[in-house]
């Protein structure tokens, strides 16, 4: 059985801004300065569609891991989802959805996932990585917020 948790972001930028910025490839980079992440095959740079994968190098809790994903599902502007194609887990899965929100948008973050390896990775699930995926995703979402040009940002 999957873990799963949400993060939930407000934004002064509209759904469709919003849609835009967290599937560009670029954007993600500079979101994951910390972990030296970057896009090496695949969709490397602008925008990734549905049907697209894009391969990622990085480093997390001091090990370089390599994850393909793809594009699975997408209507525009309102959600897609990315699941892993290859890479450390056994299953992971995050749907991205954008929601008017009076003036701006109300970004959701559902991410499901497993760790392979049995009990132990159950218990690496609860112990760690539900808490380091939050938190990597908690950060990416500060990073596209932060992107709004400065007039419309009213967080």
């Amino acid at each position: 059985m999957p873990v799963a948790f949400v993060c939930r972001t407000r934004s002064a930028m509209s759904p469709q801004e919003l849609f835009d910025l967290s599937r560009n490839i670029d954007a993600h980079v500079g979101s994951m300065t910390k972990s030296r992440e970057k896009a090496i095959d695949g969709v490397t740079t602008g925008l990734i569609s549905e049907g697209e994968q894009v391969t990622w190098q990085a480093w997390h809790l001091g090990v370089r891991f390599r994850m393909t994903s793809r594009i699975t599902r997408m209507e525009a502007p309102a959600s897609f989802t990315d699941e892993q194609v290859r890479g450390p887990f056994k299953y992971l899965r995050h749907t991205h959805e954008f929601r008017q929100d009076g003036s701006g948008t109300l970004m959701v973050d559902t991410v499901e996932f497993a760790a392979p390896f049995g009990p132990l990775g159950r218990l690496l699930e609860k112990l760690v990585l539900a808490r380091y995926l939050q938190d990597l995703i908690e950060t990416r979402n500060g990073f596209l917020v932060g992107q709004a040009p400065p007039a419309l940002d009213k967080r």
